[in-house]
């Protein structure tokens, strides 16, 4: 028998190990398999406290590794001296970390005697800490348990579920696991499970949701940009002379540029670039050309926004000129990076980066509808919160035919952070059945299909561009289907539901019987 303190260990190290898979998905047997450990360590928990000190440790260790690029922005861009950047990744792993702290000790403590009912409770407790890291504080989801497994048989859940469902399915599978692991009894549960993943396995791919709506040629844009030259005055112009010449030679009929691809205001162009706004304007005036187009929007007296700028032919009865004729605000916001959150001014003085003070955009935005399709544009961050992304899809008749992700994540350096956001738009692929179209500035800038197949992708961190199609797709999964109707609230209910009949059994279970 370990010593708690060899099984704490344990528990960090396997959570580290396991965090793998969500840049490396082939890996994405780790995940199952290290949570069904979990499971087998808090059944011998002694108390409650130990229980969440175990599972305080497995998250520690697992957000750790899947966040630690963060260091590279606070110290390398941002001149926060090692130490303290290294204590600001390992603060924000160990605060996350107490939801999954909070739902082993309610598993030890509420745990029922019967085998499927303990299998739920740990499945729904890992739904409900999941949800709550996604969702309370503004939300940081990355490296949500069910971005593991978008290679996976579980992958057939996406267009059900979504990554919730799809992390829960991956904890009740685990759980499973784990009974067979401790008792014999548990094996036929366990071989059922397997059985399941084998027949998902084999099965490939589900039912389709949607259906063609055509294909469109497409550039993406990946301007490599190092990111402490990004703002500097001296190399804009050089930067733009790129930019404004890979869109104008485009030979595709959608053109489509990272975030702040234009780190400026339009007005500011004229300072490095005079006529690059207009000419750039005239040059998509024409039909049949469409591009998409990431900048800063505003002024002083209305406010800033992150934005992406839709670029065509004007509509009948327009003005040809006549301003934007599309604009995306960005709405949800990166704490610390667009918007400072009330108490913690005095960290963000510390940093030596361009922080903005964005406002939020509209939480519906209507599509850009452009050669014959409507597409979806987000911003970076955005793309982990599918449950905003599909308020898009309330009415069938404007629903997306295609997200579009504009990034730049070039702030964390050439790291594991590209591939876990190209699984992550993946991910998206799966839930809404739509193409993703990914440009960044570093990477990983690609065409993402309706089946989450990566048809086309530029090395990373090399400027360059990609040229290709997409197809659109019309129809609406389940997931875009309920999200987009209630949110999340049928997992959080559904979750909340299975706890707390376990608590009341647990209650009562140790309840002393009254006197006769």
């Amino acid at each position: 028998m370990a010593t708690p303190r060899a099984q704490a260990l344990l528990a960090i190290v396997l959570g580290a190990l396991q965090s793998l898979a969500f840049g490396i998905t082939a890996l994405w047997l780790l995940p199952l398999l290290t949570l069904a450990w979990l499971r087998v360590q808090l059944d011998g928990c002694a108390t409650p406290a130990r229980a969440a000190g175990l599972g305080w440790c497995y998250g520690l260790g697992w957000l750790t590794a899947a966040v630690w690029w963060l260091f590279i922005s606070l110290h390398r861009y941002g001149s926060l001296p090692a130490p303290l950047a290294a204590l600001a990744v390992a603060a924000l792993s160990a605060t996350l970390a107490l939801y999954l702290a909070l739902a082993c000790g309610l598993y030890r403590r509420w745990r029922p005697a019967a085998s499927a009912g303990a299998v739920a409770l740990f499945a729904a407790l890992w739904l409900l800490a999941e949800l709550a890291r996604g969702l309370l504080f503004s939300g940081f989801p990355w490296a949500a348990s069910g971005y593991s497994q978008v290679d996976s048989p579980l992958a057939l859940a996406a267009p059900w579920l979504g990554v919730y469902g799809m992390g829960a399915l991956l904890a009740l599978s685990a759980a499973v696991l784990a009974g067979a692991w401790r008792q014999p009894a548990g094996r036929p549960a366990a071989a059922a499970v397997a059985a399941a993943w084998i027949a998902a396995a084999l099965a490939g791919s589900g039912p389709e949701f949607s259906r063609s709506t055509g294909e469109v040629s497409v550039r993406l844009l990946q301007p490599a940009v190092a990111q402490d030259e990004k703002f500097a005055s001296r190399h804009m112009p050089a930067a733009l002379q790129w930019l404004a010449a890979q869109m104008t030679a485009s030979p595709a009929a959608l053109t489509v540029a990272p975030e702040t691809a234009v780190p400026l205001l339009p007005h500011q162009l004229e300072d490095f670039a005079p006529g690059w706004w207009a000419s750039l304007a005239a040059h998509f005036a024409v039909p049949g050309r469409a591009a998409l187009l990431g900048l800063p929007l505003g002024d002083f007296e209305r406010g800033y926004t992150n934005s992406v700028a839709g670029l065509q032919a004007a509509a009948p009865g327009q003005a040809p000129g006549a301003g934007l004729p599309y604009r995306y605000d960005k709405s949800h916001l990166v704490p610390f990076g667009e918007f400072v959150p009330p108490g913690f001014r005095w960290f963000t003085e510390a940093l030596n980066i361009p922080l903005g003070d964005f406002d939020r955009g509209s939480l519906r935005p209507p599509p850009f509808v452009a050669l014959g399709q409507r597409l979806a544009p987000h911003v970076c961050y955005e793309d982990l919160f599918g449950e905003e992304l599909s308020r898009r899809f309330a009415d069938p008749a404007t629903a997306p035919t295609a997200l579009v992700n504009v990034s730049n994540i070039g702030w964390f350096g050439d790291t594991v952070a590209v591939p876990q956001h190209l699984n992550i738009s993946r991910l998206r692929a799966l839930e809404f059945e739509r193409p993703v179209l990914r440009a960044t500035n570093t990477g990983a800038t690609a065409l993402i299909d309706h089946r989450a197949r990566v048809s086309a992708l530029l090395p990373p961190f090399t400027r360059g561009v990609l040229d290709g199609r997409f197809e659109g797709r019309d129809g609406l999964t389940p997931y875009a289907r309920w999200t987009a109707a209630f949110g999340l609230w049928p997992l959080i209910v559904a979750a909340l539901g299975i706890v707390a009949a376990a608590a009341m059994v647990s209650t009562s279970r140790r309840a002393p019987a009254s006197p006769p």
